[in-house]
């Protein structure tokens, strides 16, 4: 029952919020309404106005969060640390389906946590899933998969899937 009322609450917020403009203050305050049923959440967490979160139970965010437009985050074990921007049009999702019979279309849902560690930066347009980590003070490129852990802290990772192509200086 949880999940389903935080699931109509996202939409409930997306919807009342959806034509202000993304001016810091009104992305501050979808921030705040959302984090009213999270898991947990930091201050001065903004979102802008064509984000879908759903889950937001099992989401949590640090402080100074910043999450632009068209991004959708989906699952029960995400966690975003503090001083993160999250570009547009990404896809963060902690939910993946097995094989099973032939198909994964009926293959059993499975969660695995996800993880954006404090300092980083995920550029537009990527996709981060199920297991993955992104180290502290890292960037993952445009367009990149991550897909599994990452273990170097200050790096860039790019490509599909992702794996380290850079250093932060």
């Amino acid at each position: 029952m949880k999940l389903k009322a935080s699931i109509l609450y996202s939409w409930f917020v997306k919807t009342v919020t959806y034509f202000l403009p993304n001016h810091p203050f009104f992305m501050g305050l979808r921030g705040f309404l959302y984090s009213l049923m999270m898991k947990k959440c930091g201050k001065n967490f903004q979102v802008a106005s064509t984000v879908t979160i759903t889950s937001l139970s099992g989401l949590e965010v640090g402080n100074n969060v910043y999450i632009a437009h068209n991004n959708v985050i989906i699952g029960t074990k995400i966690k975003i640390g503090e001083e993160v921007i999250i570009g547009p049009n990404c896809i963060i999702s902690s939910g993946n389906h097995i094989f099973q019979n032939g198909s994964f279309r009926y293959g059993k849902g499975v969660a695995n946590e996800v993880r954006i560690e404090d300092g980083s930066w995920v550029a537009g347009n990527c996709s981060v899933i199920g297991g993955a980590i992104l180290p502290k003070q890292s960037i993952l490129a445009a367009g990149a998969v991550l897909n599994k852990p990452m273990r170097d802290e200050k790096s860039i990772y790019g490509g599909v899937p992702a794996k380290k192509i850079g250093e932060v200086k």
